[in-house]
């Protein structure tokens, strides 16, 4: 007979990361994705900075650096929100 309660089939570990997994589902993906985007995002305002700072077509580039700063800014706050709303292990 096998016994009803998943509890005892599972060992207190792989337990306690599945009820992290439904409280908060994604977790890992959405941290990925913050990363990935704050990279890319870092390397255009890096990238936009350069332009601007050697004067070049600075009626675009300006706006663009902005752009890219506030996606990095963004992103590190996502991050950190994300971090926050982590339940104690």
């Amino acid at each position: 007979m096998v016994d009803p309660n998943p509890k005892t089939r599972l060992n207190p570990e792989q337990y306690a990361r599945l009820k992290a997994e439904i409280a908060a589902p994604y977790r890992g993906l959405r941290q990925f994705i913050y990363i990935g985007v704050g990279a890319s995002s870092f390397i255009g305002a890096f990238v936009f900075f350069f332009r601007v700072l050697a004067g070049k077509e600075l009626d675009t580039a300006l706006p663009n650096l902005a752009l890219q700063v506030g996606i990095v800014a963004l992103m590190v706050f996502l991050w950190r929100w994300e971090k926050s709303r982590q339940l104690p292990r």
